[in-house]
């Protein structure tokens, strides 16, 4: 963690996705906010043992707070498969937690069954190493074949199109990115059913999602934000499920903004 001011923001990294890597965390560093990002269990350095369930493992954030001298935190950002820790952090620690932010969060209906038996074979201890390793070796052979490929299940555009329309330095930036995911055991974690806790979140929530992302439903989106009583739903235009990819990217960085700086008795007012 680098402390950048005294507002602090948790980020639960999705899933692939570990502590160090920066991709979620620009728009709290461009705002001077500190960033606490720690590995969820089975990614990382973060072993399963850490927190065998979503309660456990926030239970740990929680107690990762107190030990940094943090006792009030501005949001928990929750990020795909990570949205789900992010929501019990909330109910079960709402003296720290002020607000919560759900980016692309995955529902209490995901996954579906088809994609639990797909994601456990190609992320299974025997083939998660070889997995990444020949992704890897794809994208620095044949990077559009590569992308087109990964970004089929993360996009309702058909790959072609969604290529053909992106900037070089978004490619760039997902080349990077690809390249340094690894699942660990963590993904197969995430496919674990959770207890759904939104009736018990307070907290004022911007639930953030995109019509065409390909890995997680939009009704996800609309389920959680009308399930957590103080939340609001905000639609991006983003063509997948890298939101920061969009070209409203800036408009949604900043209505992330601005609901870090309301006062939560001026959000449930709007909500």
């Amino acid at each position: 963690m680098d402390r950048r001011g005294d507002t602090v923001v948790v980020v639960l990294h999705g899933g692939h996705l570990r502590a160090g890597l920066v991709w979620d965390e620009t728009v709290f560093v461009d705002a001077g906010i500190t960033v606490l990002a720690p590995s969820r269990p089975g990614y990382g350095r973060t072993p399963l043992s850490t927190g065998t369930t979503r309660a456990g493992f926030a239970d740990v954030t929680a107690e990762l707070c107190r030990h940094l001298g943090i006792d009030k935190v501005a949001a928990v950002l929750g990020i795909s498969a990570g949205g789900p820790t992010a929501m019990t952090v909330a109910a079960r620690h709402p003296g720290l937690v002020e607000r919560l932010i759900l980016q692309c969060s995955q529902g209490p209906h995901w996954p579906r069954r088809r994609e639990r038996l797909l994601a456990n074979l190609i992320f299974s201890p025997a083939a998660e190493r070889l997995t990444w390793g020949s992704l890897r070796g794809l994208l620095r052979r044949a990077p559009d074949t590569g992308l087109r490929m990964l970004l089929g299940g993360l996009s309702t555009v058909p790959p072609r199109q969604l290529l053909a329309g992106m900037w070089p330095e978004h490619r760039a930036t997902l080349i990077a990115l690809f390249s340094a995911m690894r699942s660990g055991a963590g993904f197969r974690q995430d496919l674990r059913p959770y207890t759904d806790v939104t009736a018990e979140i307070g907290q004022p929530t911007l639930v953030i999602a995109s019509r065409h992302d390909g890995a997680v439903s939009f009704d996800d989106a609309e389920h959680l934000a009308t399930a957590i009583r103080r939340a609001e739903l905000v639609e991006s235009r983003s063509d997948s499920h890298f939101l920061e990819l969009g070209a409203d990217w800036p408009a949604i960085s900043e209505a992330i903004r601005v609901f870090l700086t309301s006062e939560p008795r001026d959000f449930a007012a709007r909500g």
